[in-house]
């Protein structure tokens, strides 16, 4: 295994300098970003409005890192939370075979936590009869409003292992808020990761209806938020890896 391993380490390297196939996946994101590509998946019944690729990056870090706690500002439909309810079922399930116990599937030993300023009430009453709910706590506001950080604050303070995914409002501005407020919550060798960077690589009239764009989107507002905070570092084998993803340069690892 551990030769395999140094195989994908240095095929994924590879990729990076790759500029033909870099190229090619940058033709094939904005095609699949016009035609709402990640519209059309669903995880165990939720829509979920992601890249499968992304998907397969967040299995990976989940599985990796074993977080007690994952925090997402963004709810939408819900399938984002079901997600990574289910992968901590898992771990909670493999927790208790290695401790030859019997796990009780009521009983929840980790937590995602969901912030999102207008949860739909249908939406909100799919989560919560959903078969993960007891691995679900959601809070409506906005992610940026003090009284909203102070609640996320006080419920991270009672877990060890934390994870971050912002993917909310899409601007400079509140993103930058958010990784404020949000990313010093993460656990050290754990990652905060910012979603729609991608923005900041596709034309301008993509985004005729938003307040982002080129310019004022979550990749400049990571490469702001960096500047100040040498304890996160872009973990660039995972946009390498992906070639198509919605996050390049939003995978930040903390380090320090």
């Amino acid at each position: 295994m551990s030769d395999f391993q140094n195989e994908v380490e240095a095929r994924v390297a590879a990729i990076g300098t790759n500029k033909q196939l870099c190229d090619a996946a940058s033709i094939l994101m904005q095609s699949t970003l016009t035609a709402k590509y990640s519209y059309n998946f669903s995880w165990q019944g939720r829509p979920i409005i992601q890249y499968p690729q992304d998907m397969a990056a967040m299995q990976e870090l989940i599985w990796q890192i074993k977080p007690d706690l994952i925090i997402e500002t963004g709810i939408a439909h819900g399938g984002s939370l079901i997600f990574s309810a289910s992968m901590l079922a898992q771990l909670d399930l493999c927790d208790a075979i290695e401790a030859g116990e019997t796990l009780d599937p009521k009983v929840s030993r980790r937590k995602v936590l969901g912030i999102d300023i207008d949860i739909r009430a249908h939406n909100r009453a799919a989560i919560e009869v959903h078969p993960m709910a007891s691995r679900i706590q959601m809070i409506q506001g906005s992610s940026i409003a003090p009284d909203i950080i102070e609640q996320v604050q006080a419920i991270a303070a009672n877990y060890s292992r934390v994870l971050v995914c912002l993917d909310s409002n899409h601007t400079h501005e509140h993103v930058l808020a958010e990784l404020n407020a949000y990313a010093p919550l993460t656990s050290v060798n754990s990652y905060c990761v910012v979603f729609d960077t991608i923005v900041e690589d596709m034309p301008a009239e993509m985004f005729p209806d938003r307040p982002w764009g080129p310019g004022d989107n979550p990749k400049t507002a990571v490469w702001e938020f960096l500047k100040s905070h040498p304890e996160f570092e872009i973990d660039k084998s995972i946009q390498n890896k992906l070639l198509i993803t919605v996050a390049p340069d939003g995978y930040l690892k903390r380090v320090g």
